[in-house]
């Protein structure tokens, strides 16, 4: 399976979107990477010692990280909402 059949990268864009161009905005990219970081971490699962896949793993999780305290400091409503939606933990 391609991560692209496991990820329906339209459906969460068209979720997350704040306005109809919208594709780049925080909210979207951190759905992204939620789903992304699933994906990866149902396959490290499975396949213990792929430490490439965790490196990327862990990369993913502190850009997000990133995206979402630069949210919280900008818009903190959208940041408690997305965090409800996404049900992440902080």
């Amino acid at each position: 399976m391609n991560m692209s059949e496991a990820i329906d990268k339209q459906n969460i864009i068209a979720d997350y979107k704040t306005h109809d161009s919208d594709t780049g905005s925080c909210e979207v990219q951190i759905a992204l990477l939620s789903a992304r970081i699933a994906h990866l971490t149902d396959h490290l699962r499975s396949h213990r010692k792929d430490f490439h896949s965790r490196r990327g793993l862990i990369k993913m999780t502190s850009r997000r990280r990133k995206l979402l305290d630069y949210l919280k400091r900008h818009d903190l409503d959208k940041y408690t909402e997305i965090i409800q939606r996404l049900n992440l933990r902080r």
